[in-house]
């Protein structure tokens, strides 16, 4: 079942890029957090969208927000695409896709992993959802109009 507007986030720990273990949980009570599940490190949509995240973070943490990409990819291949692209936000791997599943991220085609981002405010609660995989552009703006709301 689908995580929905209103829902508690599931919560989970995962390693990042530099093989840290990061829990979504220990940022209740403190920051709202864009998270967003994106296809594969390094292809030219997932670039596309980290890099507008990275454009936008100083706006983003100004809004009191955190961010955190999350993909199938290893912790290597994450702390390679955050230096090559300068990612200054927290990218986790999801090996296995069991946190995508948790979530009901959907596939597109059957295929690709899907790309959505979900708004989850201070209080660990879903806010908001944006699914778009062929507009990566897009998921900023839409984190960006939800955090000035809250």
């Amino acid at each position: 079942m689908a995580v929905q507007v209103g829902d508690l986030a599931p919560d989970f720990t995962l390693p990042n890029q530099k093989g840290e273990m990061v829990t979504l949980s220990s940022f209740r009570g403190q920051k709202s957090v864009v998270l967003y599940f994106y296809p594969k490190d390094d292809t030219p949509g997932c670039t596309v969208e980290s890099c507008s995240f990275r454009d936008s973070y100083p706006e983003i943490q100004t809004a009191g927000a955190e961010v955190i990409g999350i993909s199938s990819d290893s912790s290597t291949s994450h702390q390679q695409f955050a230096s090559k692209y300068n990612l200054p936000f927290t990218l986790v791997s999801d090996a296995g896709g069991k946190v995508r599943s948790a979530y009901g991220v959907p596939t597109t085609l059957g295929l690709l992993p899907g790309r959505v981002t979900y708004i989850i405010d201070p209080e660990g609660r879903v806010r908001h959802i944006f699914n778009s995989q062929f507009n990566p552009k897009a998921h900023v703006g839409e984190a960006m109009k939800v955090l000035k709301a809250l």
